[in-house]
């Protein structure tokens, strides 16, 4: 092999110290992306916004564009690796079949190459030592932004195809499972939607009540970046509206923030923290104290028993809560508003029924929630050992005369039309059985 090796005894020593810069131009293809984020038609483009938790979730999947546009540099292909450059720089997802022929924005870059080194790119994005060298990169101009050209020198190990592969069935089983989880605890929930809706509908004359009459309320103050990094002594959590966007239920077993418990008001474990996006309300019951921050504001129920009834309630009214909020992002709700919101209140004896039928079904979301984060935690495990493994390799300097890597197993990597250049603008695997 023509990389750095490195030789430590310990399980790596066929692993290469390489980079995607080093790849021999007909084994690895990079580019970036050719359309606007904010294109009018959003039909066939994937864009940073679509691309989260290592899958693409654009709202047009299954669509096509009109007229069937000619396949240029930055078309998709499946088992491309889409890289975000802009937001949420390094997040990355492989092109499966349902978005191969699409378009990337400029805010994506492309990486093509053999199965077995885009499987371990993906993984080794996630490691905390590649999160650390792209944040070194970023630029914040307007947005948190790393180029293609940092991806493309940031050095990274390449372990043999054998072991990526056992990698790869691991991250793959974990993420499954989690998948799993998330679609029953989504169902779950859902359901008790469906029967919010269906008694709502069953009983058009309950009784209309504004929010304040039945809940407390109030807007949360400071910013993230307000909130301090390390804490000592008692804690709550740090609500921020990011938190509370794109969440598939309505639970989360712990948030990424924490304000020490004294500087400000703490709401008791079942209170919702409600922000607000264009397309509609954001809602989550926290499982302990927690203190929201700006945008997002708190909201307790009156009593214990009509929890499930009003979150109902407020999820059916997202759409109404979104238009109270003022701001050109539709992100600035305050509590004050919220609490004219005029929601159906029916008696205490049905909204106690509700109670017990829907009761269940949350328990259950939020069980399917706590093993997620059990499955977040060995799989953040695996990406530290990864690093760990990777550090002396790592800390080498590159040799100034290093060669093209020559993968271990090449083979032609099929180029784009229009290209001209192959670069445009604690549980270790090899102790374990190689699948089948």
């Amino acid at each position: 092999m023509d990389a750095t090796a490195h030789h430590d005894g310990a399980g790596t020593e066929a692993w290469q110290r390489t980079s995607i810069g080093k790849f021999r131009a007909e084994d690895m293809y990079t580019t970036s992306g050719v359309l606007d984020d904010n294109a009018p038609d959003q039909t066939g483009i994937v864009s940073s916004t679509f691309v989260r938790g290592g899958k693409i979730h654009s709202p047009q999947t299954g669509k096509r564009g009109s007229g069937g546009p000619r396949p240029n540099r930055a078309t998709l292909k499946e088992g491309d690796l889409v890289v975000v450059l802009v937001r949420r720089p390094g997040d990355a997802a492989f092109v499966t079949a349902e978005h191969a022929g699409w378009t990337a924005s400029r805010s994506i870059g492309i990486i093509r190459a053999d199965p077995h080194v885009v499987r371990w790119l993906r993984i080794w994005l996630q490691t905390p030592t590649a999160k650390a060298r792209i944040e070194e990169d970023v630029t914040a101009h307007v947005e948190p932004t790393v180029s293609l050209d940092t991806l493309r020198s940031m050095p990274f190990p390449l372990p043999p195809p054998d072991i990526i592969a056992k990698y790869h069935r691991a991250f793959s089983l974990i993420e499954e499972k989690i998948d799993l989880h998330e679609e029953a605890a989504r169902k779950a929930v859902e359901l008790a939607d469906a029967i919010h809706d269906d008694w709502s509908t069953a009983s058009p004359v309950w009784e209309t009540r504004l929010l304040g009459e039945v809940a407390k309320a109030k807007t949360g103050s400071g910013s993230a970046r307000s909130v301090p990094r390390e804490i000592e002594g008692p804690s709550v959590d740090a609500i921020t509206p990011t938190d509370l966007f794109d969440l598939t239920v309505p639970h989360v077993e712990r948030f990424r923030l924490s304000r020490p418990a004294n500087a400000s008001e703490a709401w008791p474990p079942g209170t919702f923290m409600l922000s607000t996006r264009p397309d509609g309300a954001h809602i989550v019951v926290t499982q302990h104290p927690a203190s929201p921050t700006r945008c997002v504001v708190a909201v307790r129920p009156a009593n214990d028993k009509d929890s499930w009834w009003l979150l109902h309630e407020l999820r059916s009214r997202s759409s109404d809560i979104s238009q109270m909020a003022q701001g050109r992002n539709a992100r600035e709700i305050s509590a004050r508003a919220l609490k004219r919101l005029s929601i159906a209140w029916p008696d205490s004896i049905t909204r106690a029924d509700f109670h017990a039928m829907t009761d269940p079904l949350h328990a259950m979301a939020r069980q399917l929630v706590s093993e997620s984060a059990t499955l977040y935690d060995l799989k953040n495990a695996l990406l530290r050992d990864i690093s760990a493994k990777a550090g002396i390799l790592l800390e080498q300097e590159a040799e100034p005369d290093e060669e093209h890597v020559r993968p271990p197993r090449p083979s032609m990597v099929p180029t784009p039309r229009e290209a001209t250049t192959s670069h445009q603008s604690g549980w270790s695997p090899e102790n374990r059985r190689a699948p089948e």
